[in-house]
């Protein structure tokens, strides 16, 4: 098949490639012609693991290419994605539709053979039917239709997730789109990829509900994490107790500073939205959304705690900066909030992050940025794991305590062995756990 994919950010580009990959001929195209002339010289957008490799072997097999000129690149393109951004609109959080709308409308004026377009952004529920619209308001007579295919990729674990997903979800309206879809993802078929075929409406509410539920796990242990602390309790031996229940499932139970990152904070706050319009308030998700930014700010508190409610003029050792391990992205990332409450309470911090330092540095001016995990506890006054990177797993101890100023050691995913932290010498204190 030909496929066209507009939009090369971090959804279009590793579908796209992963589609070129299945032996379809794709066409990624982006507006930002830099990007595009990068992308022509190897140069990922992004950090995602495997990505790089994946885009060269199939730009060199001729399935994968790369334009600015949506017209041509649509030309005989029997599905066309919409991967666009959907951030969040400034003033009122409702998800910002402009650039879905405006790709919509060029797709229009064209398109010029039959075409399934299909909405891989993560967008509200209706949007499908303005798309539609828009299409069909330009008069065109060629045939087209409009489908939900939300995408469910892990930052980290995107070509994995892509190509051995739990569930592909295509909401179509017609016989005709159902059928391009499925000639889509044949490649699937082999592995037994479940496929849910559901009406467009409910495919776009599939995506914000999932988000949210997911949201929701974390901001739950969250907060027992929180009454383990005040009862005595391991929040980890609670997980486990819990998340052996096969109706609840372990994933998304380990505590820590709070969720971030490009779809959960975007996308639960739009569900919100959403159902404000509706009438149909969602109070759980509300709940979550709130405790989700409360806690943040909390985890710097945790550390002025730690080093015995006075940071004033003491260095803070950041590990990890980004969201989570395996990307550079640093949207809504814990250690935003985190820095500015410790530069609020007069700290001097450092931090250290293996991928995200060239994206964190513009949005945390007064932070030092360290060469290296050593580098960065060098003269600390206490040591914050903030992201757990495979790299911080293995830190040696003895060194830290050597480097560092002081053996304070807040460790905000719970890596370490408590016991052997201690037994090094360092105060320690984790989250949830004695």
């Amino acid at each position: 098949m030909k496929i066209a994919m507009v939009g090369s950010g971090y959804v279009g580009l590793v579908s796209g490639a992963c589609l070129a990959d299945f032996g379809h001929d794709v066409v990624c195209i982006d507006k930002d012609a830099g990007k595009i002339e990068r992308l022509h010289q190897g140069i990922m957008p992004i950090y995602e693991p495997g990505l790089a490799e994946l885009v060269a072997s199939n730009v060199k097999a001729g399935r994968l290419s790369f334009s600015t000129d949506l017209s041509s690149a649509i030309d005989g393109a029997q599905a066309i994605f919409i991967a666009v951004g959907t951030p969040s609109r400034r003033g009122d959080g409702h998800a910002d539709l402009t650039y879905v709308y405006a790709v919509a409308q060029e797709v229009a004026e064209n398109l010029k053979t039959p075409a399934v377009v299909v909405t891989k952004s993560t967008v509200p529920v209706g949007t499908g039917d303005e798309v539609e619209r828009i299409i069909r308001d330009s008069g065109t007579a060629t045939q087209f239709a409009v489908v939900s295919n939300p995408e469910f990729l892990r930052e980290g674990a995107a070509i994995g997730d892509f190509k051995r997903p739990d569930r592909i979800v295509i909401g179509a309206e017609d016989e005709w789109a159902r059928s391009v879809m499925s000639e889509v993802y044949r490649p699937l078929f082999l592995n037994k990829a479940p496929i849910l075929f559901t009406s467009r409406r409910s495919s776009e509410l599939i995506k914000y509900a999932a988000n949210a539920f997911l949201a929701t796990k974390i901001t739950f242990i969250n907060e027992m994490a929180d009454l383990c602390e005040k009862v005595g309790g391991d929040v980890q031996d609670v997980a486990r107790g819990i998340g052996l229940d096969g109706r609840i499932g372990s994933k998304f139970l380990h505590a820590g500073p709070g969720y971030g990152g490009s779809c959960f904070p975007k996308d639960t706050l739009a569900l919100l939205k959403t159902a404000e319009d509706y009438n149909s308030p969602v109070r759980i998700v509300e709940a979550v959304v709130h405790v989700n930014d409360s806690r943040k700010r909390a985890m710097g508190r945790k550390v002025i705690e730690a080093l015995g409610g006075d940071a004033r003029g003491k260095r803070i050792a950041l590990l990890g900066l980004t969201f989570k391990p395996n990307t550079d992205d640093m949207r809504d990332a814990p250690s935003i909030a985190i820095v500015q409450a410790l530069q609020d309470a007069g700290a001097d911090v450092v931090a250290y992050d293996p991928e995200g330092m060239e994206i964190a540095a513009p949005m945390l001016p007064n932070v030092t940025m360290a060469k290296g995990t050593y580098d960065a506890v060098a003269g600390a006054d206490a040591v914050v794991l903030v992201t757990e990177w495979d790299a911080f797993r293995g830190i040696d101890l003895d060194r830290v305590g050597q480097l560092a100023r002081g053996k304070v050691l807040v460790d905000l995913r719970n890596v370490f062995n408590p016991a052997e932290v201690r037994a090094a010498g360092f105060t320690y204190s984790s989250v949830g756990r004695p």
